[in-house]
């Protein structure tokens, strides 16, 4: 869909002190092998810092940049991918409580790693709902570093890791214009990130860690026991190469007008194979570089990449970005961005 009239007016980012990958490997928690197969370099480490109080300081670092106090806000959706706290209890009251911001409607949004395009949907539908709606924010928080997560065997080709980000989206001109976002789901793919896994009792209760690359690996195995091949995998890859060209359209661009490609921060070979090379982009026009060096963060990846194109003057007004992701259902994900002004805070 094309999205009229709504900006990003600030961004804000936490992002935790990293583990180097040569020190995981020199303590035995990653293989040598799978570090030189990644290319990866480091992850964000929180430590026992919870999520929700990251989501608080990301969400002040917004609303600084921003100028406006919580309270003025229409909207705040909490974005997340791993567990907040108590169960039962809901993170976006912590952050209400402790942002001043009792009279703002929130609501928790919970789509893996495609979490922020979900919430980007949500916004932009609820901003426009009503003329006297004028702004809205999108906080993510994750902190993977919990008994039943082990970070360094989560998966293949990616570390998670901690940090939070915000953003205020706005009716109102901002820095940056959201020129398109589209999604789509391969619901046969769906069992890619359960195979091997009952879905009752859920896993959590039964303190068992999360490992998604030996259900990916069950998933293959099975489907090629079965007869049935990795067709749902392919049909992955070629559905979200129409979201991508959907988006383009809808922004009015072509690929030969992209500045730059966010991806999620996955190994050298995940963004390289099946994103950058898929779309006829060379590596660096991505933000791989620096990705490698902080960790898969969840749902945080693109905004933090964003912050960090903006705080290192490596976009200016009339780039446009690309956003790309996918995350488990499998749900996809293509958006477009257009800086249109320097940011204000620079």
């Amino acid at each position: 869909m094309g999205t009229p009239d709504v900006y990003i007016s600030s961004l804000g980012v936490h992002l935790p002190g990293t583990v180097s990958v040569a020190s995981a490997v020199e303590q035995g928690l990653y293989s040598a092998e799978a570090a030189e197969l990644t290319q990866l370099t480091g992850v964000a480490v929180a430590g026992d810092l919870p999520a929700p109080e990251m989501a608080v300081r990301a969400a002040q670092g917004a609303l600084k940049r921003y100028g406006r106090p919580a309270d003025d806000l229409d909207l705040m959706l909490y974005v997340n991918t791993w567990h907040q706290g108590p169960d039962g209890w809901p993170p976006q009251a912590y952050l209400q409580r402790h942002l001043d911001a009792g009279g703002v409607t929130t609501a928790e949004v919970r789509n893996g790693c495609n979490g922020l395009f979900s919430a980007l949907e949500l916004a932009s539908g609820y901003l426009h709902g009503d003329p006297a709606r004028q702004a809205a924010m999108i906080v993510a928080s994750d902190n993977f570093g919990t008994p039943m997560m082990n970070r360094w065997q989560a998966g293949h080709g990616y570390i998670p890791g901690d940090a939070a980000s915000a953003l205020v989206l706005t009716k109102e001109p901002g820095f940056a214009q959201l020129m398109s976002l589209r999604t789509a789901t391969v619901p046969e793919a769906e069992e890619v990130h359960r195979t091997g896994e009952p879905l009752f009792p859920p896993s959590i209760t039964l303190g068992r860690q999360v490992n998604f690359g030996e259900r990916a690996d069950r998933f293959r195995a099975k489907a090629i026991r079965s007869g049935a091949g990795t067709g749902s995998l392919l049909k992955v890859q070629g559905q979200t190469m129409v979201v991508i060209q959907q988006a383009l359209d809808d922004a009015g661009i072509t690929l030969g007008d992209v500045r730059r490609v966010l991806f999620l921060n996955f190994s050298r070979t995940m963004v390289e194979e099946r994103c950058m090379n898929a779309l006829g982009l060379p590596l660096s026009r991505s933000v791989w570089e620096y990705g490698r060096s902080i960790g898969h963060l969840g749902a945080s990846d693109h905004v933090v990449a964003l912050e960090h194109l903006v705080e290192t003057d490596a976009v200016d007004p009339g780039d446009n970005l690309l956003l790309i992701s996918v995350g488990p259902g499998i749900h996809l994900a293509g958006a477009v961005i257009r800086v249109v002004a320097p940011a204000p805070w620079r």
